[in-house]
Order: structure tokens, then C-alpha cells, then sequence
């Protein structure tokens, strides 16, 4: 690799790392980085916009459990990822934005160069994970192992490395290409002896279980099996108990999940951050103080955060259970019954209308049993993030949690489609938030991806207009026409339909998975009979 350039030499590290997609739109300031691509295994995928790439990294990652990469120009390039990454480090996903910056020289002096910004790297250092300046190519394989170790070790986030455009084209030295291998914390045996005692002690134990409990999903219901514990899942971990009597498959926002959480002697969290948007999601300071309250996570600071843990776990989800498990009695009682009662109270809790929505997800998943649904923020995705019970984990998630950006579900959903090729994406929007990505339907058409693209289409944005008049103000700026969402399918190419009934759904959803490209379906929440109670 002597002779390689920085940018050749990039390619070559992202390839040893497993990278296999990136995405990005290049541009002057970043074409020497591209110089490898065209021999790499690497597959480029290119969005409409810059947002688009960093959605679409973040989809992807959520659905592989890998980085996703975007690669983008200084200046408007990344100014337009920055919205992906902040909802990617809410969601605690691994995400690594490399962009171009000026040349070394020129940063910082105000001389006007083309995409340039005061400070770029202040900038980035404000809300990355993590964030490196490459000015010397001998750096460059420690710059790129220790984005990955941050992505793999600590909590998963963005990381971003910016290459001034005077470094991209030198030659790289001698770099071996390798993978690094991530450190990943396990708990202490003192700890978990502890944690065993008090579960020894409990007699009504729940569990919590976020996004960080996914891949140990074997362990965690064993483990709540043994304890006979209820476990409530947040958004991000819905399907993790698939089937089991101990589910409880909603929303902790829920006035019914909050009372299982608030008798109960020991409340265990896993790999969940506690944020609002799953626990107070309608901000009313209701969530129950915990009786005694052990916190499983992998971020030190992380546990130093409200709720106070009775005892902090530095660990992975995986390591904590593993090492639990055969310190802990096994016991029997009444956690079925209670996650039962639970389920009935938090379901007859809802409004009809969120019923029928959440119906509408149901029949989704009734058409494609193996689906991923990637939602947007509109209200049936916030109707399923209140109750939604999946047959698998990894089969929905939606912008609607943590920094709850709209149009993220158009491009995340191309992301996911092409981290499961062999699974049906239906990517589940409103007519708002469609709008802020919709030229990414073609994206789609390019990259070959079968996404079903359903558009929730209520004229408007609703869930805002509700809340104006539920609180007494006028509503001002909640009417922005839709398109023909038909006409915009057939402008690229791409078949669409218009419901006129739900009860066509399935159908509907059965022949856009044999299609060999993306497919577009509306449902109108008033047109469309069965859409609304």
C-alpha cells in the first residue's frame, strides 16, 4: 500500500473493516477519495440529498448491527448530514461520516474558499461521538481504528474524520490494512454477585429493556424466564420476547405499563437509555419513582443520569446476563399474569382511532410476516410506538424516538433494504414528512432496493394541528399541500395505488413484494374507508 494515496488507502481500511456500502454525493472536494472506489468490493450509493446519505447509514445500521458510512463534500455536505447524525447519536447508532474539509493552509482565515465554514472541526467536536482531523497521512489507520473502537467499544453513535482536500491526494506510507477489534466492558463478578443478591431478595422484578438488549435477545428472555420477571420494552427493543407470556409490549409512556413498573421491587434496566420519548412521551412528569432500580449499560455517563441507579452495571447487555444467569434461583409466581393484566389494561387504554391504526401495522405484518417497517414520524407510527406486538426484534423502528426528524423514513428505509435484501422494507410516512425526502424515491429506483414506500396521507400535519387546538391556539401552518404521491411514483418510474379500502392492504402489499423495484401505496386517512375509526 506504499504507493496508495489517503484517499486509495481510506477505501482499502473501510474495506478491512467490513464496510461493504457507503453513501454519498460526490463533489470537488472529495473526488480523491473516491479514487478507490471503482477497485474496491464497495458499493456506492448515491441519495438526492446529503441528509438522505446519513439516513440512509443510519437504516442500514440499524438492520446489519454495522457501521453505516456516508461520505460527503466540506461545508453544505455535511451541514446537510448533521441532522442524520444527531438522530443517529439519539438512537445510539453507529454511524461514520467522513468528509473533505479545506486545505490545511487556508482553515480558519476567512479567505472565502468554496463550502468553507469558520471551524468546520469545532463544529462537528460539538455533537459527534467523536470527531478527527487527518492532517498528516501517517495517521491515517490510527484515525480510522479508532473511529471504529469508538463505534464498537462505547456507546454506538456518529463519529466523523474530515480530510483537508491537500491531504486527500499524498501518498498514504506504509499502512497495513486491518480490522479493529472493539474492547467492550463486562461487569465486575463483585457486581454481579450483588445484583444476583438482590434479585434473590425481590419477589416482583421487572425488567426494562431498550435497544442495547437486542442482541443478547436469547439471554434476556432466559434470564426473565428464571426470574419470572415482566419485561417492558421501549421502541426499540419491541419483538425482543416474541410470543412470551413475560412480553409487555408497551409503551412505558402508558399509565398501565407505569403501575407494573411502580409495584414492582426491582425494576432492571437494560441497555435503555430512560429517555423521554419512550418513558414521557406525552411529558407529564408521571413516570413512577423506582422502588430500587439496577441499571445494565455500556455508557458510564450513562448510568450517572436520572433515574439514580441503587447499582450502576458497566457492561454490554450480553456480558451482564451471561455472568447473571447462573448466580440467580429460579422462581415461580404471578409475572404471566401480571405482563397479561398489563398488556389488556395498556390496550383498552387507547383511543379507538390509535387502534385502527395500530390494525393498519398489524395488517402489514399479517401480508409479510418477515417485514421491516421503517417509519417516519406520523401518527401511526406513533400509534405502533405505544403498542405494537412483533413476532421478531429488528422489525420496526422509526424517527419518532430521540431527535424525531422528519423525512427519515424514505431514505433509512433504502438503507435497511440494502442491509436485508432478501427481507420486504415498507417504509410507513406521513404526507408531511414524505415531502422533506421525496426525491429519494428515485434513490430507490437506482439502487435497486424493493422498498414499499406507504404513505399515511392526512392533508397535512394532524398530529400538530390536534395538539394546537387541544391547547387552544389557532392552528396556523399545518396545511401543506401533498402531491399526487401517484404522480410523483409514475414520474420516476415506480407503480403506485391509492386504496380505497384497508381491507386491501394485504393484497395490495403481496404483489409490491414480487416486484423487482420499489412500489408506492397511499392510504388517505379520510378517502380511504377503514383508515380511521
Amino acid at each position: 500500500m506504499g504507493t496508495k494515496t489517503v484517499g486509495e488507502a481510506l477505501i482499502d481500511l473501510l474495506e478491512a473493516n467490513g464496510v461493504e456500502v457507503v453513501f454519498g454525493i460526490p463533489g470537488v472536494h472529495t473526488v480523491e477519495l473516491y479514487r478507490g472506489l471503482a477497485g474496491a468490493k464497495i458499493r456506492h450509493i448515491t441519495p438526492r440529498h446529503e441528509q438522505g446519505a446519513g439516513f440512509m447509514a443510519d437504516g442500514y445500521a440499524r438492520v446489519t448491527g454495522k457501521p453505516g458510512v456516508a461520505l460527503v463534500i466540506t461545508g453544505p455536505g455535511l451541514t446537510n448530514t448533521i441532522t442524520a447524525m444527531a438522530q443517529a447519536r439519539q438512537d445510539s447508532v453507529p454511524m461514520l461520516v467522513i468528509s473533505g474539509v479545506n486545505r490545511r493552509a487556508s482553515l480558519g482565515q476567512g479567505l472565502g474558499y468554496l463550502h468553507e465554514l469558520p471551524d468546520q472541526a469545532a463544529l462537528m467536536k460539538s455533537f459527534a461521538a467523536a470527531s478527527w482531523t487527518l492532517n498528516d497521512p501517517a495517521d491515517l489507520a490510527s484515525v480510522v481504528a479508532q473511529a471504529f473502537a469508538v463505534m464498537g467499544s462505547v456507546r454506538p453513535g456518529p463519529v466523523h474524520i474530515e480530510i483537508p482536500t491537500d491531504v486527500m491526494p499524498l501518498p498514504a506510507g506504509e499502512i497495513v490494512a486491518r480490522a479493529t477489534v472493539p474492547a467492550r466492558p463486562g461487569a465486575a463478578a463483585a457486581t454481579l454477585r450483588q445484583l444476583a443478591a438482590l434479585c434473590d431478595e425481590a419477589r416482583r422484578i421487572v425488567l426494562m429493556c431498550g435497544g442495547g438488549a437486542v442482541a443478547a435477545a436469547g439471554a434476556v428472555e432466559a434470564l426473565a424466564q428464571k426470574l419470572d420477571a415482566p419485561v417492558v420494552m421501549t421502541v426499540n427493543a419491541r419483538g425482543l420476547m416474541a410470543g412470551h407470556p413475560l412480553r409487555v409490549p408497551a409503551s412505558p409512556s402508558l399509565a398501565a405499563t407505569r403501575r407494573l413498573i411502580a409495584e414492582a421491587d426491582l425494576v432492571i434496566g437494560l441497555g435503555t437509555e430512560m429517555g423521554q420519548t419512550d418513558y414521557d412521551m406525552y411529558d407529564d412528569g408521571r413516570f413512577p419513582p423506582l422502588a430500587r432500580f439496577v441499571r445494565v449499560d455500556i455508557d458510564p455517563l450513562q448510568l450517572a443520569r436520572a433515574p439514580h441507579a441503587d447499582l450502576p452495571v458497566l457492561s454490554t447487555v450480553e456480558a451482564a446476563v451471561d455472568g447473571l444467569l447462573p448466580l440467580v434461583a429460579a422462581r415461580s409466581g404471578d409475572g404471566a399474569a401480571r405482563a397479561a393484566a398489563t398488556r389488556e389494561a395498556a390496550w383498552q387504554e387507547l383511543t379507538p382511532k390509535i387502534r385502527t391504526e395500530i390494525g393498519v401495522i398489524e395488517a402489514i405484518y399479517a401480508a409479510l410476516p418477515d417485514a421491516l417497517v421503517v417509519g417516519d414520524s406520523t401518527q401511526a407510527v406513533y400509534a405502533g410506538n405505544l403498542y405494537l406486538d412483533l413476532a421478531r426484534p429488528r422489525a420496526w423502528f422509526n424517527a419518532a424516538t430521540g431527535f424525531g426528524a422528519l423525512g427519515y423514513g424514505p431514505p433509512a428505509a433504502i438503507g435497511a433494504a440494502l442491509g436485508a435484501p432478501d427481507r420486504p422494507v415498507v417504509c410507513l410516512t406521513g404526507d408531511g414528512g414524505f415531502q422533506f425526502s421525496l426525491a429519494e424515491i428515485g434513490s430507490a429506483v437506482d439502487a435497486g432496493t424493493r422498498v414499499i414506500f406507504l404513505v399515511w396521507n392526512n392533508d397535512g400535519y394532524q398530529e400538530i394541528e390536534t395538539y394546537m387546538v387541544a391547547n387552544g391556539i389557532t392552528p396556523e401552518g399545518v396545511k401543506p399541500s401533498p402531491p399526487d404521491f401517484l404522480g410523483m411514483a409514475g414520474a420516476y418510474g415506480v407503480p403506485a395505488l391509492r386504496l380505497s379500502d384497508v381491507s386491501e392492504l394485504g393484497a395490495a402489499l403481496t404483489a409490491a413484494k414480487e416486484r423487482n423495484g420499489p412500489s408506492l401505496i397511499e392510504i388517505h386517512q379520510t378517502r380511504t374507508r377503514g383508515a380511521t375509526a
